[in-house]
């Protein structure tokens, strides 16, 4: 009876599903690369609702709040964490590179390396990055046609449009409250699809590693070399450092917040995605004691500002590719890379690859690293992304209690029962609706 009840749980199906994976990439190659449809469908899915479900529950969010004043209170302690914390990220990136050096001895030739670095459509960024790109960031911000943003999942317009509207709604006093009843009852249509869409995560991440093993090999997924070690290490000591400070200071179990998304880091690490647990994201840190502002503006906001994993993974593969190719790198260069990724390492989503695109525009800008070494972590990127996509969810969920405490919105009641809850093994799934 308990192994039926452990297997009818996600994370145990996910886990499953991601050993069956690699069995099947090591085994069967071809048939390995085949399957990766699978995990593109369920990625798919996902993102079909995630535009949408951004803009409810950013609106919903505001239009709990109420008070003007303290959306933007709430938004200006929301953004000063996430500036201060992925900084830190970049720091810890830049002096484990650094100490490390993964890239030393590579002695690339960089000649030999045009024309292998796929094309990186959209990741030119003006020569004068700190005030042009700083301006086509800004200016990127609005939309245009929103529609167009919708179709697009461009999850920043999206962002800006929902906090225009839920500001609108709440200044309309009576009739702006129906209009967010309406809304409310589109977000449980919303959540109970992705209710639906979640039974089929396990199956996403069969697909998703059976490809990543089938094409490169089981054994890259431990002898990727140094620059793998070195970016693992990386996140786990900001993980531990950094986040675990920042709960220690909250009053909150680092430990028992990982523990208690588990099946959400399973899928993440599954798919290297996200994306396909936001939803789920929403729902179980309002259960955990965060109130429904705080997650509505947080989570949204952080998937394209607070992306930790990003961040450490731009610093430490640009200086990797300097290493490689022999490109000299002065104290000051590194400063200026730290200043222009501040600002590049705030424009990618929580999708697969995205990373991988910053980083050409974040070379580009930079103007004496060689986008062309970008050649050189082609290979490995792939499996860099599952670090990448785990340490930015750890780093959001961190981000939504942090702000929550910090803005006295934390339920630490919520908090203890969700924790006694999951340790007690009861199951975590409840309405994944949004109330006002």
């Amino acid at each position: 009876m308990q192994v039926k009840k452990l297997l009818n749980t996600l994370y145990i199906q996910v886990l499953l599903a991601i050993v069956a994976g690699i069995v099947l990439g090591h085994l069967y190659p071809k048939l390995g690369e085949n399957v990766k449809p699978l995990g593109d469908m369920f990625i798919n899915l996902i993102k079909m609702v995630i535009t949408p479900i951004v803009f409810v529950t950013v609106v919903l969010g505001i239009c709990g709040v109420g008070d003007l004043k303290k959306i933007g209170s709430l938004g200006l302690k929301t953004l000063i964490y996430f500036e201060v914390v992925s900084t830190f990220a970049l720091i810890i990136g830049l002096i484990v590179v650094n100490v490390m050096q993964p890239g030393v001895g590579l002695n690339a030739d960089v000649a030999s390396l045009k024309g292998a670095t796929p094309s990186l459509a959209g990741a030119e960024v003006n020569k004068t990055p700190l005030q042009s790109g700083l301006m086509n960031f800004l200016l990127a911000l609005i939309p245009v046609n929103i529609i167009d943003s919708f179709a697009k999942g461009n999850i920043l317009q999206v962002l800006v449009f929902a906090i225009l509207f839920g500001f609108a709604i709440a200044g309309l006093g009576q009739s702006g409250q129906r209009v967010a009843h309406f809304i409310e009852d589109i977000s449980r249509i919303l959540f109970q699809i992705v209710g639906y869409v979640m039974k089929l995560a396990p199956i996403g991440a069969f697909g998703a590693i059976g490809f990543t093993v089938g094409k490169y090999g089981i054994a890259s997924l431990w002898s990727l070399g140094k620059l793998m070690a070195s970016f693992y290490l990386t996140c786990f000591l900001f993980i531990v450092l950094i986040l675990g400070t920042v709960t220690w200071l909250c009053r909150v179990s680092l430990w028992k917040v990982i523990k208690y998304f588990r099946e959400e880091l399973f899928i993440t690490l599954g798919t290297a995605s996200t994306e396909a647990v936001m939803p789920r994201l929403l729902s179980k840190l309002e259960r955990l004691g965060c109130s429904k502002p705080t997650v509505g503006l947080v989570i949204p906001t952080g998937y394209s500002f607070n992306l930790d994993g990003a961040a450490i993974y731009l610093t430490m593969a640009s200086i990797f590719i300097a290493q490689a190719t022999n490109t000299p790198l002065d104290i000051w260069h590194q400063i200026t890379v730290l200043a222009i990724l501040m600002i590049t390492s705030k424009g990618g989503a929580g999708v697969v690859g995205s990373a991988f695109v910053v980083l050409g525009a974040t070379l580009s800008s930079l103007g004496t690293i060689p986008v062309e070494g970008m050649a050189l972590i082609l290979g490995i990127d792939r499996f860099m992304n599952e670090a990448r996509a785990v340490t930015n969810l750890i780093g959001n969920t961190v981000a939504t209690i942090a702000v929550a405490k910090w803005d006295n919105d934390f339920d630490k009641a919520k908090y203890t029962s969700a924790i006694a809850q999951m340790e007690a093994g009861e199951p975590l799934e409840t309405d994944m609706s949004i109330h006002i």
